[in-house]
């Protein structure tokens, strides 16, 4: 059985649609992983042989003046799993962030590259990172910009502000991959069938901006919405963000033969299955 914990988020729910029959979803009403009581109460209970944890703080400009709640859930809360899992013998599936990084390299960040994050989130995802390491049975996905049906994101709040404005600005100097969940939950099920262990990065490939990413949405929505550039530091967010954070996937597709499709492709194929689902 794969025990899929922060089952009711984006992620999750796609990863146990992905799964099947062997997956079982726990979230905060179930566990508290938090709580190293908890946390070992329901692993012990269910005795999963994988632990995929998609359980996170994800609010980047709150955890700058939440730093202990994101520390809590995504530093100390990986430790509690992971010391959990070692102790009923599962493996560990810990999903991570390119905000590990600061974005100044200039090209795909790749696995061995030092991480060095510019705020809260990412000092709390990079612990978490470090805290999967208390289970040497570990495998650790770094992914970014992710959307998918069950959860707030950029292609929704685009597409709400479309209804709302004819003209936007949007960031126009921070790159990186946009990632459908979907694929994202592929990846992971790719590299669980390999055995693999140890840190990948999976995203769909192809990389664009913000403002990019949001042109095509309005594009392949066949909406008329002007988008205008704006900088990072124009926007002014409590947050600093990496400008450059693409990672690079060659490790993924090498080892597990799993080839992340384009992100143009990708928006067009979450879009219809959206658009089939609300009629």
């Amino acid at each position: 059985m794969i025990l899929v914990v922060g089952a009711n988020g984006m992620l999750g729910r796609d990863l146990i649609n992905c799964i099947g029959d062997a997956a079982r979803g726990v979230d905060i009403d179930e566990i508290d992983i938090t709580s190293l009581e908890s946390t070992v109460r329901i692993l012990k209970t269910l005795k999963p042989r994988t632990v995929i944890n998609c359980a996170a703080y994800t609010d980047v400009d709150g955890c700058e003046t939440n730093m202990e709640t994101a520390m809590q859930v995504n530093g100390e809360g990986v430790a509690h799993l992971a010391m959990a899992s070692r102790e009923i013998g599962a493996r560990l599936v810990h999903v991570s962030t390119d905000y590990v990084f600061d974005g100044g390299k200039g090209s795909p960040y790749v696995e061995d590259d030092a991480p060095c994050p510019l705020g809260v989130y990412g000092e709390s995802k990079l612990a978490g990172e470090m805290n999967a390491a208390f289970n040497p049975d570990h495998l650790i996905v770094r992914t970014q910009w992710l959307y998918g049906l069950h959860g707030k994101n950029f292609v929704e709040t685009m597409l709400r502000l479309a209804g709302e404005k004819d003209v936007l600005s949007v960031v126009d100097d921070q790159i990186g991959s946009p990632t459908w969940t979907v694929d994202l939950a592929g990846a992971i099920l790719a590299l669980l069938k390999t055995g693999q262990r140890g840190i990948y990065h999976a995203a769909n490939s192809g990389y664009c901006s913000w403002n990019e990413f949001a042109k095509a949405i309005f594009e392949e929505s066949g909406l008329a919405v002007t988008v205008n550039g704006m900088t990072t530091d124009e926007l002014n967010r409590p947050a600093r963000r990496p400008l450059y954070s693409t990672l690079d996937c060659g490790k993924l597709e090498q080892d597990t033969g799993f080839h992340p499709q384009p992100w143009r492709s990708a928006l067009k194929a979450y879009l219809q299955l959206r658009n089939k689902q609300n009629g």
